[in-house]
């Protein structure tokens, strides 16, 4: 988004005509954004056999799916849902991978039968597989490295801790697993959380991944998951993806050269893709001032972005209707009848009731994760693209809330005097 001319504009679109066309509050997503990040990444590593999975789950709006097919990336899933809405929107059975973690074995077969990539993360499930299949459907497994890395608690997952994967101090169980069921390994996952600064992390778990590697004489690829950091703040650090791209892809191409073949080497982004590309625009209720505090209460609340509350989330936050107003202090708050704030003493350009605001970064986990708390709609979606502006997605209302309820005949009992 940029200030031009003295009005805030995306792909040449302005902001306040796009929220008089399709309303508030409004996703709007800027696909050169989604497309920089993509050949950002692709240009980072000199591998010829370098892959990007799309971690679909930051968003899953169709014809996002479809972009970023068309970019040349594969499709990350973790569920059966996601694999589906993998192959509607295009994406061949083999560009997806399939990584859930807690289901049961019914629903690896349904993505057996999609002829997906399975990516199984416990040995009772791979067990199960193994009886099965055996050696006739080839698997990825899984691997918890014991790092513990991400920017939150909450988003950490290679830890001793963690849900995920199978443990490394497990090798030699997952060995007898494999060798007994004759099952075919055919890849090597690891991910071990969300925001990583450091390309170290990356490659600490590389070296655990590779040592493990030396057990399996069938891969084909190994998967180093994703975390890169994106910046929220303009004073936050991120990822040195050309950094890593260097170190990494160097090691790589030793290992590969140590395992006897060429692999394929695997990121599966998310939030790096799709994040910076995304706004949450909001109209501004109503300006309310206690003894304490300045609110300026919107249209949205953690019922359309939830990361704020959930993860203690920094999100920017700009006054679109205002571009050069003096700067007040101001609490941004939403209408969800509980504690809701979007962000705490945010210097803003004054505020006024009616007035547009932009959270900026809301690309990735933000309409993902949206509900319809306390019976409120969902927002609409808008893509733009080649300067043109597209509803993706339209907003709900009252019969989409009704829509999977069933209504039974409720009769009064007679009171028995």
């Amino acid at each position: 988004m940029e200030l031009i001319n003295g009005r805030y504009e995306i792909g040449g679109i302005s902001v306040l005509e796009l929220c008089r066309e399709f309303g508030t509050p409004l996703y709007v997503y800027n696909a050169a954004t989604i497309e920089h990040q993509y050949k950002k990444l692709m240009g980072a590593f000199p591998n010829k056999n370098l892959k990007i999975s799309y971690a679909c789950k930051a968003l899953t709006n169709i014809n996002i799916l479809k972009f970023i097919k068309n970019l040349g990336a594969n499709l990350d899933t973790v569920s059966i849902q996601e694999v589906q809405l993998g192959l509607k929107a295009g994406f061949e059975p083999h560009r997806i991978m399939y990584t859930p973690n807690c289901v049961n074995i019914d629903e690896i077969n349904k993505a057996v039968g999609f002829g997906v990539q399975i990516n199984i993360d416990n040995i009772s499930i791979l067990e199960q597989f193994g009886t099965l299949y055996g050696s006739n459907y080839p698997v990825c497994v899984r691997i918890n490295p014991h790092i513990m890395a991400g920017g939150n608690k909450k988003i950490s997952t290679g830890h001793i801790d963690s849900k995920f994967g199978i443990s490394i101090y497990q090798l030699r169980h997952l060995e007898r697993v494999v060798a007994t069921n004759k099952i075919k390994v055919n890849g090597l996952h690891m991910h071990t959380g969300s925001d990583i600064l450091d390309a170290d992390v990356f490659l600490n778990g590389a070296e655990i991944l590779f040592e493990a590697a030396k057990n399996f004489k069938d891969l084909e690829f190994m998967d180093f998951g994703s975390g890169f950091k994106v910046k929220y703040k303009t004073e936050d650090n991120t990822t040195d993806i050309d950094e890593l791209g260097k170190k990494l892809g160097s090691r790589f191409d030793e290992f590969c050269k140590e395992y006897g073949r060429d692999l394929t080497i695997i990121f599966e982004p998310g939030k790096f893709l799709v994040s910076e590309s995304g706004y949450l625009f909001v109209r501004t209720n109503v300006i309310k001032q206690t003894t304490s505090t300045v609110f300026a209460g919107v249209d949205s609340g953690q019922n359309h972005l939830i990361r704020p509350m959930m993860y203690d989330a920094y999100h920017h936050i700009t006054n679109i209707s205002n571009p050069n107003g003096i700067q007040r202090i101001y609490t941004v708050v939403g209408y969800i009848c509980e504690t809701d704030t979007f962000g705490w003493d945010r210097k803003l350009n004054e505020v006024h009731e009616g007035d547009i605001l932009a959270l900026h970064n809301a690309g990735a986990y933000g309409y993902s994760m949206a509900s319809n708390y306390n019976s409120r709609y969902r927002p609409a979606e808008v893509l733009i693209n080649n300067g043109q502006a597209k509803l993706i997605r339209r907003r709900e209302n009252i019969e989409d809330l009704l829509a999977t309820q069933v209504e039974i005949n409720l009769k009064k009992k007679k009171l028995m005097l």
